[in-house]
């Protein structure tokens, strides 16, 4: 008897939930289809009956992670989202977290399918954090430019801090900690014209 078109299309999500899952923790190139079809379980051989390659799971990984993020509720300042991104809770759950951040160091490696996906989710994240930042009287460039660095920042400390975490945890919050006062300390000097010109 043959799976139902529902049952189909839950299996496949399983594939792609668990295939996120795996590449945000160890990267695309480490996660072989065996485990990573143990880890949804389900047999190897079934991989091929819900997508054409792994170049072709990646991108759907892809399109999911960023229309999720995209579909996240926002913030509600840039404060708080620097609070929320630059927190010990976030950098600890690399499997679940931003996947902007996430998938920063494999996005070079992806097809052109997935890169594009990437970028699309990144100027939706930046169009969202300029909309934070934006004040009276500065140009739509210079407030783009302040969401970009803040990003570049956040992104940065983040990094950093999952990447001494285990050797050295009071360093890696210490990352953060700067990271999150220097936002908002830029945030108490809030952009104006005079401001961007420096």
């Amino acid at each position: 008897m043959g799976v139902s078109r529902q049952q189909a299309a839950e299996n496949r999500s399983a594939i792609v939930a668990a295939a996120e899952r795996l590449f945000r923790a160890r990267g695309v190139d480490a996660v072989g289809l065996a485990e990573l079809m143990k880890e949804a379980g389900f047999t190897q051989g079934g991989f091929y009956n819900h997508f054409k390659s792994k170049d072709a799971l990646v991108a759907a990984v892809m399109d999911k992670a960023m229309q999720d993020y995209a579909d996240s509720p926002n913030a509600g300042s840039v404060a708080k989202q620097a609070a929320r991104y630059l927190s010990t809770s976030h950098r600890d759950n690399v499997e679940a977290g931003c996947p902007l951040s996430g998938f920063a160091g494999d996005a070079p490696r992806m097809t052109d399918a997935a890169r594009a996906t990437y970028a699309r989710g990144l100027a939706v994240y930046l169009d969202r954090l300029a909309a934070m930042i934006a004040t009276d009287g500065a140009t739509a460039q210079q407030t783009r430019r302040a969401a970009i660095a803040a990003f570049n920042q956040m992104v940065g400390a983040l990094v950093l801090s999952r990447a001494v975490a285990e050797t050295d945890p009071a360093f890696a919050d210490e990352i953060l900690d700067a990271g999150r006062r220097t936002l908002v300390d830029a945030l108490d000097d809030p952009l104006t014209p005079d401001r961007a010109r420096r």
